[in-house]
């Protein structure tokens, strides 16, 4: 995008604009993360930890370490608790910021690692390279899903209770 802007000398000059939130611009958060990096998550019920390991899943760990850096989860709520399974956030309260991501694919990665008990992934549709910002973390030990695509990146390394206390009463079917 660009604008029309007045010189000091009366000419005209096309300046560049950038929009306001980076988040609008999918495409050029594309840093590579860190071999391992930890991230702080403060609810209203207190604060967990997770370790994220780059080698687990790369294009999953680079998504996430952008989204994160750029605050994307800030202020979300955890909308689909299933005791025993898994609790799942990753859609912003912005409509924008959910519209742009909405198509905001990743590729697939190898899963590396097995879906256990605290162990934080992207969550994706029911076909190929479908991830955007949608993650979770398992409460049980959900092997199945890694014969199904689904490839932890990180684990809680603090405050799994505080995971397991997150509000359940709206299970499977919430108004997302």
């Amino acid at each position: 995008l660009s604008f029309s802007a007045i010189a000091c000398g009366g000419e005209r000059e096309d300046v560049p604009r950038q929009p306001a939130n980076p988040l609008l611009r999918p495409a050029r958060l594309i840093e590579t993360a860190p071999a391992d990096f930890n991230v702080r998550f403060e609810t209203s019920g207190g604060e967990f930890v997770v370790a994220v390991h780059r080698d687990w899943a790369p294009l999953g760990v680079d998504r996430f370490y952008n989204l994160v850096k750029n605050g994307f989860y800030n202020e979300q709520r955890f909308f689909r608790v299933v005791p025993g399974f898994v609790v799942q956030w990753g859609i912003s309260p912005d409509p924008e910021l959910t519209k742009v991501w909405h198509t905001a694919n990743i590729l697939d990665d190898q899963v590396k690692q097995q879906n256990k008990r605290g162990r934080i992934t992207f969550a994706k549709q029911n076909k190929p390279n479908t991830r955007t910002t949608q993650v979770f973390i398992n409460y049980g030990e959900n092997l199945n899903l890694d014969g199904m695509g689904f490839a932890p990146f990180g684990e809680v390394i603090e405050g799994m209770e505080v995971v397991d206390q997150i509000n359940a009463e709206y299970g499977q079917q919430p108004n997302q």
